[in-house]
């Protein structure tokens, strides 16, 4: 396991309180796609919330990496996330690197 020591950038509780407005927004927006739903296509429904639903997964993960102290470092090389990166996706995994060979 590895463990990233907490920047100073963003504190543990920051970190949270990005996770939980992330899947907020989520949330409201997995909401409002069933709300509208008779009037969406079904194909485009179904590919929206599929990919909504990920995104809560992927918060989930975060929220556990952060309760483990491993939050921060890439999942596959283990470096350091940069602290701007997770600013923008609290939920990554990846580094840029890592996640561009990835894709």
């Amino acid at each position: 396991m590895t463990t990233v020591a907490r920047s100073p950038n963003m504190t543990v509780h920051e970190t949270r309180q990005r996770l939980g407005h992330e899947r907020n927004s989520r949330l409201t927006q997995l909401s409002a796609i069933e709300d509208g739903a008779a009037l969406a296509d079904p194909e485009l429904l179904t590919a929206q919330t599929a990919a909504i639903r990920r995104v809560l997964t992927e918060i989930s993960a975060a929220e556990e990496r952060v309760a483990d102290g491993t939050y921060g470092a890439c999942q596959d090389c283990g470096a350091r996330v940069p602290v701007e990166r997770l600013e923008i996706l609290p939920y990554v995994r990846y580094c840029v690197s890592c996640q561009q060979r990835a894709t």
